[in-house]
């Protein structure tokens, strides 16, 4: 089933021998991924809450950010701001988002990022024994057990960064 789609992503997992299967998820006629995610997955007997979101925001003016958050937890400013010692921090923009990681809104991994974004991992990712990441390409994501991604993601920085 992997061979469905090639990106970065998929080339890193295959690279490091790690396991992972590809969800396709049907994108609307103007190619946006389908808004019911969760029902999806939970048809296919994956909890909808395992999904990992890469929420990308830029801290203080130049500075981008990437949170890998699962279970629906929202980003803690407060706390963001205090962990990065920086005064603002603010959502990326749309098109920020393509320009800072090469990746459209809805595909964004939380691994294969250029260097220079930090990453931050919130806790809720081990809370999951598999977890759901971009795949780098719009209407696909990937599922793999969230061991092999904080293995991926040992550079990153680990914390509680969420309100839930």
């Amino acid at each position: 089933m992997s061979a469905l789609i090639t990106s970065p992503v998929t080339e890193l997992l295959q690279q490091q021998g790690i396991a992972f299967s590809v969800i396709e998820i049907p994108l609307t006629e103007d190619k946006k991924p389908i808004r019911n995610l969760e029902a999806l997955l939970t048809q296919q007997g994956i909890n909808p809450q395992s999904v990992v979101r890469s929420v990308l925001f830029k801290a203080g003016s130049e500075q981008f950010v990437l949170l890998a958050v699962a279970g629906g937890g929202r980003a803690d400013w407060a706390v963001l701001r205090q962990h990065l010692n920086a005064r603002k921090c603010r959502m990326a923009e749309f098109d920020e988002v393509q320009t800072a990681t090469g990746y459209i809104v809805g595909a964004v991994p939380p691994i294969v990022l250029p260097s220079e974004i930090k990453i931050l991992v919130d806790n809720s990712v081990k809370d999951y024994p598999i977890v759901v990441i971009g795949s780098g390409v719009l209407g696909y994501a990937l599922s793999l057990s969230s061991q092999d991604l904080i293995t991926l993601l040992v550079d990153a920085e680990q914390g509680k960064f969420t309100s839930a």
